[in-house]
């Protein structure tokens, strides 16, 4: 589809097709409300976790400020990527021009960076807890929290920038301007254009992998100390309640990374387009959903401030009883009689 304002300059062809769902279109609205339902939950149950952060003053510690900062980022994530996929359902292929094809792929890039940089930020705040309990609120002051946010968001945009500058010289090849997608990923997105691509591919796929695998490499030694550290807690219930405080945050880790490894490792080049597609779906749509019931069914922190929201938002005659946040939780004494232990369970709390 070609739209020229003047002249004829191959660049002035900067509309593009997003073939979406199309395959899909027969279906009704069956699946743009079934979507559309999974965008509202993701959206509402993000959107939820930062209002019970920031209405909860025991929830006004480093773990929850950059918790609120992944939701916040969820929220872009899905934002971005939802309101096309709602559309494919409906009008099958979808006209997007090129600009916004790109800003659509930085944009994209950018959060999925921001991301993994996150996580990494989260887990080292987890090892500072449990590792150095007795140092952790100077380590992890107010000013190192902001500076880790900051440079996690910064770092994040800079390198997708310098991926999306390559594209600058190239022109876009003659003939097809189909996009076999429902949004502008990577791969699409190079295959528009003509001439030294392979740079940009190799760039891409440089800066890809070094912001996926060095966070994760940085998640899994964070929690390999904390492993050790716990283990040597002798008591088992301080042990699961040491524990309890990192399984959130690993289990949004294992799904945003099994997906990830899915999609992008995981051969799919001999499957149809409609399960490479659907296979993209479970870390665009599905993971940002996950993630925000993970953190409200297994922190009971969040769990107690979200209750204490909602008794805010409709107040009830009859408040809700025998609910133990885990500030309560955490004061009782049976960690472990050293120091550190009772560093350590002082500093779960935060």
């Amino acid at each position: 589809m070609r739209k020229q304002s003047s002249g004829d300059s191959e660049n002035q062809t900067t509309w593009l097709i997003l073939v979406g769902f199309g395959e899909l279109q027969h279906l009704g609205f069956l699946p743009f409300t079934f979507f559309l339902a999974i965008y509202v939950v993701t959206v509402g149950g993000n959107a939820l976790i930062v209002l019970a952060v920031a209405s909860s003053r025991t929830l006004h510690t480093p773990m929850y400020f950059f918790l609120c900062h992944f939701s916040l980022l969820e929220i872009g994530y899905t934002s971005n990527i939802m309101p096309q996929l709602l559309q494919s359902f409906l009008k099958g292929r979808e006209a997007i021009s090129l600009v916004s094809c790109l800003v659509q792929f930085y944009t994209f890039a950018s959060l999925a960076a921001v991301e993994c940089l996150l996580l990494s930020a989260m887990s080292y705040d987890r090892y500072l807890a449990i590792c150095h309990p007795l140092r952790y609120p100077v380590l992890m002051s107010p000013w190192l929290c902001g500076c880790l946010a900051a440079g996690v968001w910064v770092s994040g945009f800079s390198f997708s920038a310098f991926t999306l500058a390559l594209a600058a010289p190239l022109t876009l090849c003659p003939g097809n301007r189909e996009i076999d997608h429902y949004f502008c990923d990577f791969a699409p997105v190079v295959g528009l254009f003509c001439g030294d691509v392979g740079v940009m591919w190799a760039a891409g796929v440089s800066i890809s992998g070094f912001l996926t695998l060095v966070p994760f490499l940085l998640i899994v030694a964070s929690y390999a100390f904390i492993l050790r550290t716990v283990l040597q807690i002798p008591s088992g219930h301080g042990r699961q309640k040491a524990f309890s405080t990192c399984s959130s945050h690993l289990s949004v880790v294992g799904v945003y990374y099994g997906t990830l490894i899915v999609v992008y490792v995981a051969p799919t080049d001999h499957m149809a387009p409609l399960f490479r597609k659907a296979f993209s779906v479970l870390y665009t749509v599905f993971t940002p959903m996950v993630n925000p019931i993970i953190y409200s069914l297994k922190n009971q922190e969040v769990k107690g401030a979200l209750h204490r929201l909602w008794e805010q938002l409709i107040p009830s005659d009859t408040p809700l009883r025998g609910n133990r946040t885990a500030s309560d939780f955490f004061l009782d004494s049976s960690l472990a009689p050293s120091s550190k232990s009772r560093g350590l369970e002082t500093t779960l709390k935060r």
